[in-house]
């Protein structure tokens, strides 16, 4: 069994039916007797940890800095590349 909000068409009473997801039946107001309508509220929903689009993608102070190349050969940046095609010298 959920529970449900309901909003009344005639006189705006927002109320709670507890009642289960398969009854279809018509639900009136408790005061006025008018059919009322379902009301959908946001649910607050939180996605912690990774695997999660926001989570894993996020720009902001955490960043990284990127990694500087090393060259397999050892040849330092600063004085220039040791062999043709040096991934140090990019």
């Amino acid at each position: 069994m959920s529970s449900y909000d309901f909003r009344c068409t005639e006189c705006g009473e927002v109320f709670e039916i507890v009642r289960s997801h398969s009854d279809s039946s018509e639900v009136c107001c408790p005061s006025c007797e008018a059919p009322a309508k379902r009301v959908f509220t946001p649910v607050g929903v939180v996605f912690k940890g990774s695997g999660f689009h926001s989570t894993d993608y996020r720009k902001g102070d955490g960043e990284k800095p990127a990694e500087e190349k090393q060259a397999p050969c050892g040849a330092d940046k600063a004085a220039g590349p040791a062999c043709p095609g040096c991934p140090a010298a990019e």
